[in-house]
């Protein structure tokens, strides 16, 4: 009984972050509660099943549609802001799903003349909705809890892609253990568009940097610009500058 009352208080508060913060990360949440990842996205679930919230790669969003208009102070919001700094009008850009490209999608929405390449649903009706920018949408079977498209389909569109920029957003960034994801398939994505050409930013949660994630995408040198929070700890961002990395803090 006493761990139930734990959950529902837990889930009751990550509601009111939600309503408040319009978008929630599932390692911040984690670190927040003292509980696992796998919990967290149970929590997330359940919320989705009510109504209260919508699925998003690496966390969730609000339902509704409100997180367009929540706090412009949330991390994903930072990060997107830091990350459009780097677009240039005219540019051809890829955005991965999760919730800092998200962050980015909406912080393009000033910019003019850009082409939109992604893989991401949320990312995808961001742009379609708020911006004029021409949008290319890769096929592929949908991944739910990532809200992305992966598989066959989706390797060979974007073959045939070139972009300026790849903003990759990944679940790990070392120094030491290179470029990493939780997804398999979208780690496989990622490994091809590394080869797009252009320039590659990684997008990635402060808690994660120095971390490594099941599935490897390709050594840190494969990264030009790594994007995350100001509250990253400070040895692993020096070891990344020192391997020829530049680091954006938000």
């Amino acid at each position: 009984m006493e761990r139930e009352r734990g959950t529902v208080q837990r889930r009751a508060e990550i509601a009111q972050l939600l309503q408040r913060e319009g978008a929630v990360g599932v390692g911040e949440l984690a670190a927040r509660f003292g509980v696992s990842a796998p919990t967290i996205r149970r929590d997330l679930g359940w919320l989705v099943s009510q109504g209260l919230a919508r699925r998003a790669r690496g966390g969730a969003l609000v339902a509704g549609g409100e997180a367009a208009t929540a706090s412009a102070n949330t991390l994903p919001a930072r990060i997107g802001r830091a990350a459009a700094g780097m677009v240039q009008e005219g540019e051809t850009v890829f955005l991965s799903p999760g919730l800092f490209s998200l962050g980015l999608a909406r912080a393009l929405a000033g910019r003019k003349q850009l082409t939109v390449v992604t893989n991401g649903l949320a990312v995808a009706q961001e742009i379609a909705e708020h911006t004029l920018h021409t949008l290319i949408l890769t096929g592929g079977q949908l991944e739910r809890e990532e809200q992305g498209l992966a598989g066959r389909l989706t390797l060979a569109a974007l073959e045939e892609l070139r972009a300026d920029r790849v903003f990759l957003e990944l679940s790990g960034v070392s120094a030491v253990a290179g470029l990493t994801d939780d997804s398999l398939p979208q780690a496989e994505l990622a490994r091809l568009l590394l080869s797009l050409g252009g320039q590659v930013i990684v997008l990635v949660a402060p808690e994660r940097v120095g971390r490594v994630a099941a599935a490897y995408v390709g050594p840190v040198s494969e990264a030009d610009v790594v994007v995350t929070g100001r509250e990253a700890d400070s040895a692993p961002l020096w070891d990344l500058a020192e391997a020829g990395v530049r680091v954006v803090l938000a």
